[in-house]
């Protein structure tokens, strides 16, 4: 993992978190202050969903955090460590990047050669000549 990669990871744990936090404050949600038994069903289903959300927000963060502990615990047990937190690029990024170029490349050489004409086109749709 790349140094920029890992400082991301810790960035957007801590936004999940500051998120986690506003989302989990049950005076936001709906019907706040009223009893359950008082509440309509729209009320109840949407106070639920809040919930579900603020829910999911927090173990995106968290598996967030095992990513970042993960890569902590490789970086200290070497720089040859595959996970282990790099600087910068390596030299399995930059055979990712090629490749990927030369299949785009490919790809759009196979494309061209199945595109038909114009002519051709109006020809087996419209059966002009």
């Amino acid at each position: 993992m790349r140094q920029d990669q890992f400082e991301g990871l810790q960035q957007r744990a801590e936004q999940l978190i500051d998120l986690f936090l506003s989302e989990s404050d049950p005076a936001k949600w709906p019907g706040a202050g009223i009893e359950p038994s008082a509440m309509e069903q729209k009320t109840r289903g949407d106070r639920y969903w809040c919930k579900k959300d603020a829910v999911a927000t927090l173990a995106c963060a968290q598996r967030i955090g095992t990513l970042v502990d993960l890569a902590r615990k490789k970086t200290a047990g070497g720089e040859d460590n595959p996970g282990a937190v790099t600087e910068g690029e390596d030299d399995l990024d930059r055979e990712v990047r090629a490749a990927e170029k030369e299949a785009a490349a490919i790809l759009n050489r196979v494309q061209a050669g199945a595109r038909p004409s114009k002519k051709d086109f109006d020809r087996r749709v419209h059966g002009k000549s």
